[in-house]
Formats: structure tokens, sequence, C-alpha cells
């Protein structure tokens, strides 16, 4: 599957004004470059042909991704039955984040969603032994967090949100990996389904809070409190520390932890969130 952005589509349109024959670039968002034949009309790919105009309406949408499915282009988007809200694929210098409603999932403002998900898992390290992820999206925290952990088990709500990272090709562990399992379902209430101290670290990356109250409710905590096993550990995403609302959402995300069992909690602004103890 050929994925494009803005970004290839810059490189090959400059290819085609230096009148080259060929060109080395990246079919996949950057993960990898494939050296494929220009012509006057048309570029060769791998498993199709695309006309330039097909790449110059590409190069006029810095925030989509593209498919390339029988010699088209297609932008990727989708909408959702469940929230109501459109989904699409914003492409970076580095992985793509996704799009809800026009607003990013990941921290694109200096740093990339690739970089953003290191703090996260750099935060909570070491992982080990079993690990949940509360909120999938595209997987990234699931996929990094696999490298070390036994297993990790994720929770998306949005069907959605799947088909998007299935698009994605920095997603592809998420449904290759064995190490990986995937639900869809709701967070508050997956978590319920879980044994007592079945997990030993917890990646907590919920949308704000005006968006998924539940996942921030003292209720929620307790669960999670529940299922981490002793001295477990849990990470949670909860925005700017330095902002008005980020502030005010931390102050009443610590009490909650508190409240819930949690002995120790953590702040870690460079990965915007904290991290609470459960105690030994």
């Amino acid at each position: 599957m050929t994925i494009l952005s803005h970004y290839q589509a810059a490189e090959l349109l400059q290819a085609r004004s230096a009148e080259r024959s060929t060109i080395s670039i990246s079919l996949d968002l950057g993960l990898t470059t494939t050296e494929i034949a220009l012509t006057p009309d048309r570029l060769i790919l791998p498993d199709a042909v695309v006309a330039w105009n097909e790449i110059e309406e590409i190069a006029q949408h810095d925030t989509a991704c593209f498919v390339v499915e029988d010699n088209r282009v297609r932008q990727i988007r989708g909408f959702s039955d469940l929230t109501g809200r459109a989904y699409g694929l914003m492409p970076t210098k580095s992985a793509p984040t996704m799009l809800i409603s026009g607003l990013p999932m990941h921290r694109i403002k200096n740093t990339n969603p690739y970089q953003d998900t290191l703090a996260k898992i750099k935060a909570i390290a070491p992982i080990h032994g079993r690990v949940l992820d509360t909120c999938t999206g595209l997987g990234y925290t699931a996929i990094e967090a696999a490298k070390t952990a036994e297993r990790v088990i994720t929770i998306e709500l949005d069907p959605t949100a799947q088909e998007m990272a299935r698009f994605n090709p920095w997603s592809r562990s998420l449904f290759d990996n064995p190490k990986i399992t995937q639900l869809i379902g709701d967070a508050f209430d997956e978590i319920q389904n879980f044994a007592d101290g079945q997990f030993s670290c917890i990646i907590h990356d919920p949308p704000m809070l005006s968006l998924a109250g539940d996942l921030y409710s003292g209720d929620f905590y307790a669960e999670c409190q529940r299922v981490l096993r002793r001295s477990g550990k849990l990470f949670h995403y909860i925005g700017d520390p330095d902002s008005k609302s980020g502030a005010r959402t931390t102050k009443g995300v610590v009490r909650r932890l508190q409240e819930a069992g949690f002995t120790r909690v953590v702040l870690k602004p460079q990965a915007f969130g904290l991290v609470a103890f459960k105690s030994s």
C-alpha cells in the first residue's frame, strides 16, 4: 500500500521540474525509500501508475495523507458514527498524527508524534511484564511498550480510529506484533473485566477532559489501582502543565489518584503527564 503526503509530492514535483527520469522516495511516509521511474505525464510505482495532476493535488494538502488505489489517489479520512467526529491522518516530518475533528492527537509543537511517544515511554520506564494501554489511537505507545514488555493489551473506543491506524505505515506493528492484543470498547468498561494485579504498568493517554471525563474519574483510577500489581505504576498524560487548564486538571487528577489509593505521584512535565505508584 502506497501512502503519500505533501512532503513526497513536493519532492516528486521538484524532480519533474528537473526533468529527472528516476527518484528514490518514500512510499510509506518516511520509513523506507524506493526508486521509481518518472515520465512526462506520470510516475510509475511498484504497483500503480499515477498522473502528475494527482501529485499536484496531494501537494495542496499539508494536513492530509493519501493512499494510492487503482492508479488514483484518495485522501485518508473517515467519519465515526459512534462519536460524530471526522478522522484523518496528518503528516509530519516524522510519524503522522491522527486528526479528530481537526485536532491532532499528539504533540507537534517543538516535537513530533514519535518523540512525543518516546517521552511518555521514558517517563514510565523501565517497562516489563504485562502492560495495559488504555487508548490505542495510532498505536505508537503500544508498539514502543511491546519492545520490552511481556504482553501489551491496548483498548480503542472507536473502530474509525483503528481504520486510520490500518492505513498508517507507522502503525503496522500494532497489527503484526503477536505481543500486542487489541480490544475495541470503552476503557472505563473494559478495565472492569481484568483480574486484580494483572498489570505491571498502565499507560493512560486519554482525550482531553472535556471529551472523556470518565477516564479522569476517581472510579476509573480505582480500577487502575486494582488491576496493577504491587509496586505497579501508571503513566497519565494530561497536557501542557504550564497552561491554566493543564495545571487545573493536574491538580484534580493528583487528588483523585491519591484518593484511589496511589501512594506516590510524580509529575513528568517533559512528557506532559505524571506517574502514579501503587504501594509495595
